[in-house]
């Protein structure tokens, strides 16, 4: 798994999931601005990862638990 942070392409931020590589840019319609409040933000080893819905909902119980992504 390679981690991603978030793509800043001037005022357009691209979220890309650091598990499955699902990608939403921010700026596309305005259903994407509100689906961005569904991404998990989560810091492992000083690096800012982001989880999109589906894999935030699929390893729940691995995020409460604080474990580290590697290990889902």
């Amino acid at each position: 798994m390679v981690p991603r942070a978030p793509v800043h392409h001037g005022t357009v931020t691209v979220l890309v999931c650091a598990r499955c590589g699902t990608a939403l840019d921010s700026e596309a319609d305005e259903q994407s601005g509100m689906a961005a409040l569904a991404w998990v933000s989560s810091v492992e080893g000083g690096r800012e990862l982001r989880f999109c819905p589906s894999c935030a909902r699929d390893n729940l119980r691995a995020i409460e638990g604080k474990l580290d992504s590697d290990l889902w």
